[in-house]
C-alpha cells in the first residue's frame, strides 16, 4: 500500500497548470506563442460547438508536449476562450523551455 501512495504523490508533483487563450475556427491547429500576460496563445480549426474546439486543443497540446492525450486535462473555462489546463507527467522546467514566458 505504501508504494501506491508514493506513486500518487509523485504524480501530483508532476502536474503543471497554465492558462491558454484559445481561438476556435482559427484556420489551423497551432500554438502561436505566449502573450505579455504569460498565457499560451493557441488556435484550432474546430468550431466551438459540442466541445470540438476543446478536444482539438487537448490533442494539440498533447502533441506539442509529446505526452499522452489523457495527460492533458481542461479544468476550467470549457465554454470561454480563456482555459485552465493541467498536464501530468511533465516537469514545469520542460514546459518553460518549450514556451518561455509562460506563467505556470
Amino acid at each position: 500500500m505504501e508504494s501506491d501512495f508514493r506513486f500518487t504523490d509523485r504524480m501530483r508533483r508532476s502536474e503543471v497548470r497554465f492558462g491558454v487563450r484559445l481561438t476556435p475556427r482559427g484556420g489551423a491547429d497551432r500554438v502561436d506563442g505566449v502573450d505579455a500576460e504569460g498565457m499560451l496563445q493557441a488556435r484550432v480549426s474546430a468550431p466551438p460547438v459540442g466541445g470540438a474546439a476543446n478536444a482539438a486543443m487537448i490533442r494539440l497540446l498533447a502533441d506539442e508536449l509529446n505526452v499522452a492525450r489523457s495527460a492533458v486535462r481542461l479544468v476550467a473555462g470549457a465554454t470561454g476562450r480563456h482555459k485552465l489546463v493541467v498536464v501530468e507527467g511533465i516537469s514545469p522546467e520542460e514546459i518553460a523551455a518549450r514556451w518561455p514566458g509562460l506563467k505556470l
